[in-house]
């Protein structure tokens, strides 16, 4: 089964940087659709950033285009998502997922999980 294990998670002060780390247990990672998603206390879990995996495609909720890139490193299993301009609406707990063919930025679309890594952005 594969297993996702994220980190870089942190606190960080409004305007600040993190780049968070999804390391996947095996590949092949190349063939699947990898997601970051995040849950904020009281609110629903929501795409943020996914990426084909090996085919280029990338997609972005509006809230955080122009400030996160999400990017791939296939030698070493592992999906990242910079993170720049943090704000406090940020603050969260991300998670990162894999999802099969055809799979959306949405949640219902990815079916392994990692644990999740807490953002925080606060001053």
């Amino acid at each position: 089964q594969l297993q996702l294990v994220e980190s870089g998670g942190g606190l960080v002060q409004p305007g600040g940087s993190l780049r968070l780390s999804c390391a996947a247990s095996k590949s092949p990672l190349r063939y699947y659709y990898i997601g970051w998603f995040r849950q904020a206390p009281g609110k629903e879990r929501e795409g943020v950033s996914c990426i084909t995996v090996g085919g280029g495609r990338t997609d972005y909720t509006d809230s955080v285009k122009g400030r996160f890139t999400i990017s791939e490193d296939n030698a070493k299993n592992t999906v990242y998502l910079q993170m720049t301009s943090l704000k406090p609406e940020d603050t969260a707990v991300y998670y990162c997922a894999v999802g099969g063919v055809g799979a959306m930025c949405v949640p219902n679309d990815y079916y392994y999980w990692g644990q999740g890594t807490q953002v925080t952005v606060s001053s």
